[in-house]
């Protein structure tokens, strides 16, 4: 393997390494990266759609796909939407989706994952985490002084890879000029309501008839295992 190389790269960029025999060792066409067999790369990538390990890299890398070849080696801190391990993957790995660990793979570690496939005759020596859910959104409404409007999911939207729906669960807090509602139930405030409600349309919020200009609440998302969002997100009402 040839000694490692002090090595930094944006994967949008086009990027050809020829070793002193002529053989290509790393390759790269925007947005897909390969470090060829018998290569050490020691440094920095980032922006990859896709990154195949043949050799060696040592590091920081974030790339949407992560592949580690049988042979291969990865060493650092990982940042991932999918990888699929072949080879030895080890370091502060993060997996925003799914990891697969091969028959051949071995993953060694502080593993976060959304989920995981182990193959039979895989290792994994980690200590693994549930990925916590994280809120999206516009985190702004507008509602008619009085009247409701119902929340979609442009405005509030919860995201975690390996929780259903029924399981994303919102709490609400410091709750100022009105009050959350479900369709069909519009008698009774809640504090408490799922992704499913959201994605069906059935939350609402209620606005009390105070003269104010603005409404606000705040609120944090958990998933099933009781991973949250973190602090909780301010929601701003504009009253019409």
């Amino acid at each position: 393997m040839t000694h490692p190389a002090l090595f930094q790269a944006q994967c949008h960029e086009i990027i050809s390494v020829v070793g002193a025999d002529g053989e290509t060792i790393v390759s790269s066409e925007p947005g897909v990266m390969v470090i060829g067999a018998d290569t050490g790369i020691k440094g920095q990538i980032h922006n990859c759609r896709r990154i195949e390990i043949k050799g060696a890299f040592e590091g920081e890398l974030n790339a949407g796909t992560v592949v580690v070849h049988r042979g291969g080696r990865c060493l650092g801190q990982v940042n991932a939407d999918t990888a699929e391990v072949h080879g030895n993957l080890e370091g502060v790995i993060r997996v925003r989706r799914l990891i697969t660990i091969r028959s051949s793979g071995s993953v060694v570690g502080n593993v976060q994952y959304g989920s995981m496939s182990l193959e039979p005759g895989g290792e994994l020596s980690a200590e693994v985490h549930n990925v916590p859910p994280s809120l999206g959104g516009d985190f702004a409404i507008e509602v008619t002084r009085g009247k409701s409007v119902r929340i979609t999911l442009a405005d509030l939207d919860a995201r975690d890879p390996d929780d259903k729906a029924e399981d994303l669960r919102f709490s609400v807090t410091r709750m100022t000029g009105g009050s959350i509602m479900l369709a069909g139930d519009s008698t009774r405030p809640v504090n408490v309501f799922t992704q499913a409600d959201l994605a069906a349309g059935r939350v609402l919020f209620q606005h009390d008839g105070s003269s104010g200009r603005d409404a606000r609440f705040e609120v944090i998302v958990a998933d099933g295992k009781g991973a949250t969002s973190g602090a909780p997100r301010s929601v701003r009402v504009t009253v019409l």
